[in-house]
């Protein structure tokens, strides 16, 4: 009887695709709160004796979808009842060294980890004392458990302008200190995604990088509005620009990574299946893409399993989830040497 895998006459066997969690990979788009471990929420939750909804407990991951406003409403009210349980600075430093763990399980080797201070400053004495804990656990995760690790300041669409810039502000006084890029998160539909490009060009100013979600909800146009207005240097998602094959030339000419989240792509509405999420057409238009689990909290997938729902979903081959390794790496704010080296890696897996 010939193997599985072998050919008819007892020949060769295919080689088996290789492990995805020894691929050495970059994360771009990962939430704070939304990077605790279920397990963690569960434990937090009970020794304070707070009440979690049916969906974050026996009904978890949660069913989401985000294709009208009530939608996103509960899928934000989940996010913020998860973050209600981090009560502690030791709190702070677990969420933050569990992801590090998690991640370099996956094959990370740099982790940029995005945080709205405001969101935790009641609690915690302020933006700046919340931010200066959230700096130290990160440069401690990343000693004790050896992967690279900086944070992405990020503003709310459905607060005021004027507060991303208080907020911008806080993210260029930590620039070059652990503190690599500005953002902008929350409901694309919320806001007017051009009020923001003040708090932009502080960031821009101080040398950040500008990585504002953009073409997940809204689609093409919000897109659009983030690589003109904002100036992004890479879309959180960005996933929809290929509805606009101009726009989307646009952004492989200015070489503007896109961070593709397919699982949560999926599990809020925007696309019907993995299958249906047009990751080969950006990959063949040219594009820069880096794969990013957004929020594993709430989606259940971490790092790896977005390199393994497109490579089922669309039987990527190994040289291509190389090359979407090589592009997190290359679209990461670490430092160029290291970048050489974790590239000279990804070589070695697939040459392995």
């Amino acid at each position: 009887m010939a193997h599985r895998g072998d050919d008819d006459e007892g020949g060769a066997r295919e080689p088996a695709p290789r492990k995805l969690e020894q691929l050495p990979k970059a994360h771009l788009h990962l939430h704070f709160t939304g990077s605790m471990r279920h397990a963690t929420l569960l434990e937090l939750a009970e020794r304070d004796g707070l009440h979690l909804p049916d969906a974050l407990v026996e009904d978890w991951p949660p069913q989401l979808s985000a294709a009208d406003e009530k939608g996103w409403f509960r899928f934000q009210r989940l996010y913020d009842v998860a973050r209600s349980v981090l009560r502690t600075e030791d709190d702070v430093r677990r969420l933050v060294r569990e992801a590090a763990e998690d991640d370099a399980r996956d094959g990370g080797v740099w982790l940029e980890i995005q945080v709205d201070p405001s969101g935790y400053a009641a609690r915690f004495g302020g933006i700046t004392p919340f931010t200066d804990l959230v700096l130290d656990a990160v440069a401690t995760a990343s000693r004790e458990v050896g992967i690279g690790m900086a944070v992405v300041i990020a503003a709310n669409r459905t607060r005021h302008p004027l507060d991303a810039r208080t907020l911008a502000r806080l993210a260029a006084q930590y620039a070059g200190r652990g503190v690599v890029g500005f953002g902008l998160s929350n409901d694309e539909r919320r806001g007017r995604t051009q009020d923001f490009a003040p708090a932009f060009a502080i960031a821009e100013r101080a040398g950040l990088l500008l990585v504002p979600h953009g073409g997940e909800l809204l689609g093409a146009p919000s897109a659009r509005t983030c690589v003109e207005d904002l100036h992004a240097d890479r879309l959180g998602h960005g996933i929809r620009s290929v509805e606009d094959p101009r726009l989307l030339e646009r952004i492989v000419e200015q070489g503007v990574a896109l961070e593709v989240c397919p699982v949560s792509n999926v599990a809020l509405g925007v696309y019907s299946d993995p299958t249906s999420v047009p990751l080969p057409e950006l990959l063949a238009a040219g594009a820069t893409v880096a794969l990013g689990a957004d929020d594993p909290l709430l989606f259940g997938s971490r790092l790896a399993g977005q390199y393994a729902t497109m490579r089922a979903a669309h039987e990527l081959d190994d040289a291509q989830l190389a090359e979407l390794a090589r592009g997190s790496v290359r679209a990461s704010a670490a430092p160029e040497s290291e970048k050489s080296g974790w590239l000279g890696e990804i070589d070695a897996w697939l040459g392995g």
